[in-house]
């Protein structure tokens, strides 16, 4: 400490008078202690007028200098030496955040990760395969659906990772198709793994005359009333097709001079997704050698749809679905009676824009061009399905109590 920071006064009766050491300012004590590593101490004797003339050879040499924010250990030693640490400010990687679409469609992988295993129990397999898909439709009906709104409105307001909405879309639709890719694949190895155990989805081609004639009385008895085809033409424009509805594309025509025309049959939902082709499953005794058949009920239409367009000649056909905008959109400025409100919106969703187009993998390109301006689509929506579409909805017909054992075998 220098002579500076001492005030010494003579009082009148004699002596001396020697009063505190005056507080200097914190900046003068941080520059003391930059440019003197004793910080600013005066030491008495000839070691400190060595000290002092080297600081005034160092003064008169010029160097480059560099400095540290650690205090070395004079400085720290010192109650009266503070430094100023400033932090080390590094540029934040611009990738830091998450997006929250596609981490979700991560926790689905994992969904779909677990119906890969081999080690887990053969049903529980096909239902976390359900559980995957009936995600999926969620994650379209409200998340993508609201991105796609917010595209519309004219506003692509970048989000905390830095992706705009179509940029958001237009990776959902890349990892979408990669997830739906493994599904599939994942179905196609629990099937014949279901097969094995008795467990049997069956083509129409793969029933016998008994087995037919059957099930062409089930039809003509519980399915036929219940279905309502609709043909388009210049006088009937082109159908509402609800969301997440199974139906099925027919291109029909007149075999005498007719063009072709389009007509959609809805797959109905209050029948089972999968009819049972045993017999003797209906009264609860198996008792074949092939276990539990079971028969997408899309299957069983389509063999029959001579009778729902008698006398015309049948093309094509193919099914489809369509996933619709599902989310609910409250106002809390505009809507004052909340019971109200959620009315409206659960009647407005119903008839929402569509945001998703499953088709089978097999439709051609004439019937799929039609559907995606019919409904006002663009063709990255459009997701094709290989195999059975929608294959694990409606499982909980196979998941019953007759076949249980399977899920979850001894030890």
């Amino acid at each position: 400490m220098s002579s500076d920071d001492y005030s010494v006064s003579q009082p009148a009766g004699g002596g001396f008078e020697h009063h505190a050491p005056r507080q200097r300012p914190r900046h003068a004590r941080t520059a003391t202690a930059k440019s003197d590593p004793t910080g600013g101490l005066e030491p008495a004797g000839d070691a400190g007028k060595a000290r002092g003339d080297r600081r005034v050879r160092a003064a008169r040499t010029p160097k480059t200098e560099v400095s540290a924010d650690v205090p070395n250990s004079e400085t720290a030693a010192d109650p009266e030496v503070r430094l100023d640490l400033a932090p080390l400010a590094l540029p934040l990687p611009a990738d830091r955040f998450l997006n929250r679409e596609l981490s979700w469609l991560d926790f689905n992988a994992r969904v779909l990760t677990l119906a890969e295993d081999p080690t887990t129990p053969l049903l529980e397999r096909a239902k976390f395969l359900a559980i995957f898909a009936n995600n999926l439709d969620e994650f379209y009906m409200v998340r993508v659906a609201g991105l796609m709104r917010r595209l519309q409105t004219g506003l692509p307001v970048e989000g905390p990772d830095g992706l705009t909405p179509r940029e958001q879309l237009a990776r959902i639709g890349t990892r979408t198709a990669e997830l739906m890719d493994r599904h599939s694949a994942t179905f196609a190895d629990v099937e014949p793994l279901l097969a094995g155990e008795g467990v049997h989805i069956v083509r129409w081609a793969d029933l016998d005359q008994p087995e037919r004639e059957r099930l062409r009385t089930y039809f003509r008895e519980q399915i036929f009333p219940v279905l309502t085809p609709l043909a388009v033409d210049p006088a009937h424009p082109f159908p509402y097709i609800s969301g997440l509805s199974l139906n099925l594309a027919v291109v029909v025509r007149d075999p005498d001079s007719g063009p072709e025309l389009f007509a959609r049959i809805k797959v109905p939902a209050n029948v089972p997704r999968f009819v049972s082709v045993n017999a003797a499953v209906r009264s609860g005794v198996d008792s074949g050698a092939r276990g539990v058949c079971f028969l997408p009920l899309e299957e069983l239409i389509a063999a029959h749809l001579g009778q729902l367009f008698s006398g015309m000649q049948i093309i094509e056909h193919h099914v489809f679905r369509v996933t619709r905008n599902a989310d609910v959109e409250l106002d809390d400025d505009r809507d004052e009676d909340l019971l109200q409100a959620l009315e409206r919106e659960l009647a407005r969703r119903r008839f929402g824009p569509p945001v998703r187009l499953e088709v089978a993998s097999t439709i051609s390109s004439n019937v799929l061009d039609l559907l995606v301006r019919e409904l006002d689509m663009d063709s990255e929506h459009v997701v094709r399905v290989p195999g059975l579409l929608c294959g694990c909805h409606g499982g909980q017909r196979v998941y019953g109590r007759r076949v249980a054992p399977v899920a979850h075998p001894a030890a």
